[in-house]
C-alpha cells in the first residue's frame, strides 16, 4: 500500500489536489452508517440531491446495523471507540424517536 495520492493515467495528481481519504480506524466504520442515518432522518442535506428527505425505515436499518456492530464488538473496543459508538447511537435513537413521533420533546 502506498501513501501517494490518487493518480490519473498520465501520473499527475487529479485536479483540485489530493482526494480526501478518512483514516482507517473504527470511527470510519461507524461513520459509514451514522451519516446516512442522519440523511435518512432528514437532519442533514443529502449530498446527492442537496435536499432533505426523511426515510424512517432506512434510518432504522442503519441504526440497527450500528447496534449490531456495537453488540458484536463488545469488550473489544478501546474506551474512546466505545464512547464514540455509544454517543452516535444515542443521538440517532433520540432523533428517530422524535421523527417517528414516539417521543415528544
Amino acid at each position: 500500500m502506498t501513501q501517494d495520492g490518487p493518480k490519473i493515467p498520465n501520473g499527475k495528481t487529479p485536479p483540485g489536489g489530493q482526494e480526501f481519504l478518512p483514516p482507517v480506524e473504527f470511527s470510519s466504520i461507524v461513520l459509514l452508517l451514522y451519516f446516512p442515518a442522519l440523511v435518512q432522518l432528514g437532519l442533514v442535506d443529502d449530498p446527492a440531491t442537496g435536499g432533505r428527505q426523511t426515510n424512517l425505515e432506512l434510518a432504522k436499518r442503519n441504526i440497527d446495523l450500528l447496534d449490531l456492530l456495537r453488540d458484536r464488538t463488545k469488550g473489544n473496543l478501546e474506551p474512546e471507540e466505545q464512547t464514540f459508538i455509544d454517543g452516535a447511537l444515542d443521538q440517532l435513537k433520540l432523533a428517530y424517536l422524535e421523527k417517528a413521533d414516539i417521543l415528544k420533546m
